[in-house]
């Protein structure tokens, strides 16, 4: 009958096929089904990025991220790329919902290598606790550490010693968007600490518009040619017709089809395969909705109609186990026996929804499962995920992550808080600091949470190291829970310190400045409030501070110390009042670099004994002793480099071109600079004072009109973000060579710079930062014919560094006082 719709065409009345079907009684054209379709549908398009994958992975060592949206044929990818490829391969794989367990996945992957080790450095026993299969192949585990930092970082350099030991051989991991930060810190190491003979791939989802993930966030630290980013994309329609035509067993598939096929699905490999599938084995009608999730939940809902309602409902909680469902909790949650849970399993593979991936059933792809789980009545998929929850709090020990994440869905907040703190504590136990705020963070969002409980949560993800998360989520949680005014005084200081510390980490230098004047006086213990209190001490980064207030804050900040006992404390305000009397032009500041440097106490924490030194080198600079800013850096780069510390690479980096652009090394530096400003996109303070170098040595080398306007667009963009976020040393930088820059063409606009910044640098009380605008001044009154207009910015900079080491300063007020004598 005309119109009649015997289940539908999937993509419209389309014919597959011209040949009649003789043995049908109409006679007319028919389409003919091919053959049903097992495995995986025939790889087609990606020939560039496979070519380049066996490029790299053929000469090793090279890290190669692989990234695209979901269903994008990532894992296709590679799963081709390792068809082929001759050696060893190591591969692993991460779960949505990881435990607390640093390093799980690269573990994984070498826990069955026992076989193919050889001689091992001795730093690799430290795998011995958490590798027991390898424990005979490994050298002993050495004594623990007391810095947790330092422990980390031999875990990495460990982990680095047994990949070393297995090469020649390609390492791939999957799914590193659902990876814990101890792995992506150690890939980040491993970015730039490259293994001889090891080929490290990685697949992640690309990250949503204006987010980012653990992984992404520890590569876009390193520098840009340590790793090879290749962004796959949705299939054209060329090779949407190739499929096609493989897949439907077509010489020549109507464009129609084509263009509706490539409409409807996006492109998407994974729905085009499953779309076609699907045509492969019972035709195509228009769907309502041409969105890719309604195409792939048509598909789906096709593929489950035969099945039985028992089929169904094992498979709805399968979706709801996950990607690889475990048939003996199936069975528990379900109570059935792990027969029938076997068969209904196997029914689901037989109709297409499941796969065998050697290990057992899994869902294809997690759309597919995704799809699966939105079918299942939200009533009934909450009762499974708190059935699910009840049959592994049976187990030993106890998967706290994935109870939090079951008990979370099936809506039991008081289940779900306390298994989410358990599992914080579990990762600060296994100095995972990162991890464990990622689940504090969670119960924040527990409307229900009880007062003390809440209390006791945000002083725990206060001591948590929330710099390591996505500080885009984390910053307004924190500002949540600061507006409370129910909120203790203990753990607003605790909350405050650490919003305070974000802010100025996304170079909101003033705002995250201020939470911490505001944290203050709330926090009680004196090995809290002096650190702090020694922040609050630098100068050099926040306007609207003069310089008696920092040295009154670093007061404060030593008397806490010595109150609280702690030599953590006292050396974190030791290194403070050092950097403080460097920019005063304090020689005192000297004796107490060297006694520092030569204690034991900075010698025993190297990471602290780094990011002292390159502070230190920059006041050096600003003051203008580059023999000793080059001796610091070069200790400083020494630290870095036997800690490993990434996060300290871009400010190594930054501070050797400032001491170059302070040498007149200016050869290919602009280049550097701006490689280096596009590498710190992640380090917001970093990045303001790197564009102000380069914005500056832009100005210096500018020789024709096209220079000189790039150079002052990049000093008044300069100049208009430090005043936003409040740093000063960027803004009077920027400020001095903006006044430079226009001081022959424009001198009355000159003088307004150098004027704005003068009085920006009487606000901080430190006037050797003034020298050069000075001279500005100076040289404008001069040209002016008026040298009496500049005579009392010069007297202001004599008085203000007299009896200061300052050598730049001083040099400066000589060429002032040649132009416009006393």
């Amino acid at each position: 009958m005309a119109g009649e719709n015997h289940g539908g065409d999937l993509l419209g009345p389309t014919v597959i096929d011209g040949d009649e079907d003789k043995t049908r009684g109409g006679g007319g054209p028919s389409p003919v089904r091919p053959e049903r379709l097992r495995g995986p549908v025939e790889f087609v398009g990606r020939t560039a990025e496979l070519a380049q994958l066996r490029r790299l992975v053929e000469a090793p060592p090279c890290l190669i991220l692989l990234e695209g949206e979901p269903g994008i044929g990532k894992s296709r990818l590679v799963a081709e790329l390792l068809a082929d490829l001759p050696g060893h391969r190591l591969i692993g794989e991460c779960d949505d919902v990881p435990e607390p367990f640093p390093l799980g996945v690269l573990l994984d992957a070498i826990r069955g290598s026992a076989d193919r080790l050889g001689a091992l450095n001795p730093v690799a026993g430290a795998l011995a606790p958490l590798l027991p299969e390898l424990v005979d192949a490994l050298p002993d585990a050495p004594p623990p550490l007391t810095d947790p930092a330092a422990e980390r970082h031999r875990l990495l350099r460990a982990v680095a010693a047994v990949l070393a030991a297995l090469t020649p051989t390609t390492l791939l991991l999957e799914d590193l968007h659902w990876a814990d930060p101890a792995t992506c810190e150690f890939l980040g190491y491993l970015a730039t600490h490259p293994v001889d003979g090891l080929a490290v791939v990685l697949t992640a989802r690309t990250p949503a518009p204006g987010g980012s993930t653990p992984i992404h966030d520890a590569l876009a630290r390193t520098p840009p040619w340590t790793v090879t980013r290749v962004t796959l994309s949705p299939l054209d329609a060329d090779d949407v017709r190739r499929l096609a035509a493989r897949t439907l067993r077509l010489a020549d598939p109507p464009q129609q089809l084509t263009a509706t096929l490539l409409d409807r699905t996006a492109g998407i490999p994974f729905v085009v395969e499953e779309v076609l599938r699907t045509l492969a084995e019972r035709g195509g009608d228009p769907l309502a909705d041409d969105s890719v999730p309604f195409v792939l939940r048509d598909v789906l809902l096709w593929r489950l109609r035969p099945l039985d309602e028992a089929t169904r409902e094992v498979l709805g909680a399968a979706a709801v186990l996950g990607l690889a469902p475990d048939q003996r909790i199936l069975a528990s949650v379900l109570n059935l026996d792990r027969v029938a849970v076997g068969a209904a399993l196997s029914a689901a593979h037989r109709a297409g929804l499941l796969h065998d991936a050697g290990d057992g059933l899994r869902f294809r792809h997690d759309l597919a499962r995704q799809v699966v789980y939105d079918l299942v009545p939200r009533e009934t998929r909450e009762w499974l995920h708190l059935r699910v929850a009840r049959v592994l709090e049976q187990a030993l020990p106890k998967p706290v992550a994935q109870l939090a994440h079951h008990y979370r869905r099936a809506g039991g907040g008081a289940d779900f808080v306390r298994n989410a703190e358990a599992a914080a504590d579990l990762a600060t136990e296994r100095g995972d600091d990162a991890t464990a705020a990622s689940f504090l963070l969670q119960t924040m969002d527990v409307v229900e949470l009880p007062r003390p409980v809440r209390v006791r949560l945000a002083a725990k993800l206060g001591r948590s190291a929330i710099d390591g998360l996505s500080q885009a989520e984390a910053i307004p949680v924190l500002e949540r829970l600061l507006a409370d005014r129910r909120l203790p005084p203990g753990a607003r200081g605790e909350l405050g310190l650490v919003l305070g510390r974000m802010l100025r980490q996304q170079g909101e230098a003033l705002r995250g400045y201020a939470e911490i004047e505001r944290a203050v006086p709330y926090l009680r213990a004196p090995r809290r409030k002096a650190p702090a209190l020694a922040v609050l001490a630098a100068p050099d980064t926040v306007v609207g501070r003069h310089v008696d207030y920092h040295l009154a804050r670093c007061a404060e900040a030593e008397n806490a110390a010595t109150a609280s006992g702690d030599p953590a404390a006292h050396l974190a305000v030791r290194i403070a009042r050092a950097s403080l009397l460097l920019e005063l032009g304090d020689p005192a500041a000297w004796a107490i670099i060297t006694e520092l440097r030569a204690s034991a106490e900075l010698a025993d924490r190297p990471r602290e004994h780094a990011r002292a030194c390159l502070n230190w080198a920059q006041g050096a600079l600003h003051a203008g002793h580059p023999e000793q800013a080059e001796a610091l850096l070069a200790a400083g780069r020494t630290l870095v480099d036997e800690t490993g510390y990434e996060r300290l690479t871009a400010l190594v980096e930054a501070t050797e071109l400032s001491l170059d652009r302070a040498a007149g090394r200016l050869d290919g530096l602009a280049e550097r600079l701006s490689r280096l400003v596009a590498t710190a996109a992640r380090m917001p303070v970093t990045l303001l004072d790197t564009r102000a170098e380069l914005a500056t040595v832009l100005a210096r080398t500018a020789a024709d009109g096209d220079h000189v306007e790039s150079a002052e667009r990049e000093l008044r963009d300069v100049v208009a973000d430090a005043r936003r976020v409040g740093a000063i040393w960027p803004l009077v930088q920027a400020l001095s060579a903006l006044a430079r820059l226009t001081l022959a063409e424009r001198p009355d606009e000159a003088v307004r710079h150098a004027t704005d910044a003068l009085i920006l640098v009487r606000g901080k009380g430190i006037l050797a930062w003034a020298a050069d605008v000075v001279l500005v001044l100076a040289e404008a009154a001069v040209a002016a014919g008026e040298p009496a207009r500049a005579a009392d910015a010069v007297a202001e900079l004599e008085a203000g560094i007299a009896g200061r080491d300052a050598p730049l300063a001083l040099a400066a007020l000589r060429r002032c006082r040649e132009l416009v004598p006393a």
